[in-house]
């Protein structure tokens, strides 16, 4: 599509990059509006976004590497931070954003689960706008496909293969987390108990990931034809399932027999 948006002279605005930082911007200021309606220091919420931000990148752009090119730290260290051209996996930035967590809620003394249901809707919102940075780089493609809605890359900038109907992954992802975006939104005034929202969105996504992985061209794959995201996303669902069967029962209730 159209990896780079402007040049001018040796300056290159790349797509990627310009669009997971509207990606950050759009979310912080939405946990931003989320915290100060549920009366959480909306201040200490944007603090830990850029923390977050920082080392969800790092984590997403290890994780990628480590599957996708992991000759590129010893044949060429500083490639690994160029992530303005893309590479970068969300597994990797969730599991980053969920340990930065819990170090930053544990200095501050805020709830985890309610940080997390505040962050919900805001991660999946971003997400979406990242997959429409995928889309324009060409990062995140689909297998060949003789579809009518099927896409063509022809800019060389582009991390996918030229001149193949793909299928456009990144625009069915996009859409189905919209989609989620839109069912956590409205359910965000009826949560039941904190750490609800955040259970829903984790295992929605991963839901939503394990179905789209398998039209994607460009797996992480561990063997035997399943994919690494495929792999943890099947591990995430059953541990939000589980969390949430435990979250949801009554304080002091026990089981009978």
């Amino acid at each position: 599509m159209y990896p780079i948006l402007l040049k001018i002279g040796g300056f290159h605005l790349r797509a990627y990059g310009t669009l997971i930082a509207i990606a950050l911007l759009t979310g912080t200021w939405l946990a931003g509006r989320e915290a100060a309606r549920k009366g959480l220091p909306s201040e200490r919420v944007q603090d830990f976004i850029i923390w977050a931000a920082l080392f969800g990148i790092l984590g997403a752009r290890l994780y990628y590497l480590a599957f996708a090119a992991p000759r590129i730290f010893l044949e060429d260290p500083l490639g690994v931070l160029a992530i303005w051209r893309g590479g970068l996996a969300i597994h990797g930035a969730l599991l980053a954003g969920a340990a930065t967590a819990i170090w930053y809620v544990r200095r501050h003394g805020l709830s985890f689960w309610q940080l997390a249901d505040t962050l919900a809707p805001s991660l999946i919102l971003g997400q979406a706008i990242g997959r429409v940075a995928c889309f324009l780089n060409g990062d995140a493609y689909g297998i060949p496909t003789t579809l009518p809605w099927a896409v063509t890359f022809t800019n060389p900038e582009a991390m996918a293969p030229l001149g193949v109907p793909l299928h456009p992954t990144q625009v069915y992802e996009m859409g189905l987390n919209l989609i989620l975006f839109g069912l956590l939104w409205w359910w965000r005034r009826r949560i039941r108990f904190d750490g609800q929202l955040f259970l829903l969105y984790v295992g929605g996504y991963g839901i939503i990931r394990f179905v789209v992985e398998n039209f994607r061209g460009d797996q992480l794959q561990y063997g035997g034809g399943i994919s690494a995201a495929q792999t943890l996303s099947v591990l995430v669902v059953i541990a939000a399932a589980t969390l949430f069967t435990i979250r949801a029962r009554p304080v002091g209730a026990s089981s009978k027999g």
